[in-house]
């Protein structure tokens, strides 16, 4: 199962680097134009020139976003910008966020863990990958040699025994305290007592790790390993590049959020749109809900499901004045229309109804990545959304109610995956908080 070890993370020196706010980012995936463009504002030392660094008109093979980035890593560590911490630890991560009124923590460790193929089953994915978004963290990992940013993992101690020991370690002053640019806190501890970590990776040893957010990283991790044993046929397994840097948080931590990831449609023929409403009617029972402003919450309040095994879409872009509520009465209607190598809790899944019946039954949209590009676009944000839709920017916008954790586990466990871009969990971990770097030998 999963085998985790301290490493001397490399951090941002305070003593030179005074305000971390300036200097941390979103990890990739999230950063837009704009968040890219005002990360690099910020600061010369902003994370964002090494995680997602700029392209220039005339980049090449021996000068682009990948070599600026390991150059920029390189010039920091020499001038002491970053600098390697002296003992190995696990780094006890707290994160601090706000969520419609509600202030949350989410408890997370930072560590190693030795990766592994899918096949082995210690470390589960849940959801499948893009393979775009893999060739991009690939070429940085071989230019960079370093995590610099961690994937998200889950694992389930029900008798909160890692909680327990780690709570003993925050009565010491945190390493880290500071407030990012989007106004979430962070705290970060360094776990150097062996016995400690002895005592969290006999805890974590016997237990699977679930896959929530990097699944791209995890995998690009796994190839580049690949590659390094290719090149070194005489290593001992016990490499840097046979571990990973992963945030690690249990399941049952009261701050594990997971949001929907919502679905905006383009470039569908209007006279398919046109004939949309009456394909649903044969499969679900649709309500109109008077949309009374979009800020208003009495609409989304009313597409939430009223328990686990219901089904319920939102759909938008019908009527200008109406937001529809689409429930499935009976699933038997739909089997046909599913495909059969997947496990119960996929097909129950919303996200999965929606992919399979509608966007591919009815609208028509392949699962080929490309194609989906072109039609598909996805946003966590619903208000944000159906503003996009009431522009135009769009033609129909589908509401998802999130997957809940159990159901990420059940899918996970069944070796099966939902389909990409199902889940969001909220907040996701910064990146430059800790870096792992690859050269370093264990």
């Amino acid at each position: 199962m999963a085998e985790i070890r301290p490493f001397r993370g490399v951090r941002y020196n305070q003593k030179l680097v005074k305000d971390l706010a300036a200097v941390l980012c979103p990890p990739y995936d999230v950063i837009s134009p704009e968040e890219q463009q005002a990360c690099c504002q910020r600061s010369d030392c902003n994370i964002i020139h090494l995680e997602r660094g700029q392209e220039l008109p005339g980049d090449g093979p021996g000068d682009n976003k990948y070599t600026r980035a390991a150059a920029s890593l390189q010039d920091w560590l020499s001038l002491g910008i970053l600098q390697a911490d002296d003992e190995p630890a696990l780094y006890l991560h707290n994160h601090y966020f706000s969520y419609r009124g509600e202030r949350k923590k989410r408890q997370g460790i930072m560590a190693r863990v030795r990766l592994e193929e899918w096949e082995r089953g210690g470390i589960r994915p849940h959801e499948c990958t893009l393979a775009a978004a893999k060739d991009d963290r690939l070429n940085l990992l071989r230019a960079c040699k370093a995590n610099l940013s961690p994937v998200f993992g889950l694992y389930d101690d029900p008798e909160r025994k890692v909680a327990s020991l780690l709570a003993r370690e925050e009565r010491a002053g945190p390493l880290v305290s500071m407030t990012d640019s989007q106004g979430q806190s962070h705290e970060v501890w360094a776990v150097t007592q062996p016995e400690v970590i002895h005592q969290v990776a006999g805890i974590l040893a016997d237990k699977p790790i679930y896959i929530a957010d990097g699944h791209h990283r995890y995998e690009t991790a796994l190839a580049y390993r690949r590659e390094q044993h290719t090149s070194h046929p005489g290593s001992t397994g016990n490499q840097a590049f046979d571990f990973v840097m992963m945030t690690l948080v249990d399941i049952s931590d009261p701050g594990l959020l997971i949001l929907p990831l919502h679905r905006l449609v383009q470039g569908i023929p209007q006279s398919t749109v046109a004939g949309l409403k009456n394909e649903l009617e044969a499969f679900f029972e649709l309500k109109a809900l008077p949309l009374a402003g979009v800020d208003n919450p009495r609409w989304a309040d009313a597409l939430s499901a009223e328990n686990e095994n219901e089904i319920v879409i939102g759909l938008f872009g019908l009527d200008p004045e109406h937001l529809f509520r689409l429930t499935l009465p009976d699933s038997a209607r739909i089997q046909h229309m599913m495909p059969g190598e997947h496990c119960r809790a996929y097909r129950r899944l919303d996200v999965s109804v929606l992919e399979h019946v509608v966007l591919g039954g009815m609208l028509g949209i392949s699962d080929r990545e490309e194609d989906r590009q072109a039609v598909l676009a996805y946003s966590s944000d619903e208000v944000d959304a159906l503003r996009r839709v009431m522009a135009e920017e769009y033609q129909l916008l589908f509401l998802l109610n999130p997957i809940g954790v159990r159901s990420v586990k059940a899918i996970a466990d069944a070796g099966d995956r939902a389909h990409p871009k199902s889940t969001y969990f909220y907040p996701k971990p910064p990146t430059g908080l800790v870096i792992n770097r690859l050269e370093a030998e264990l």
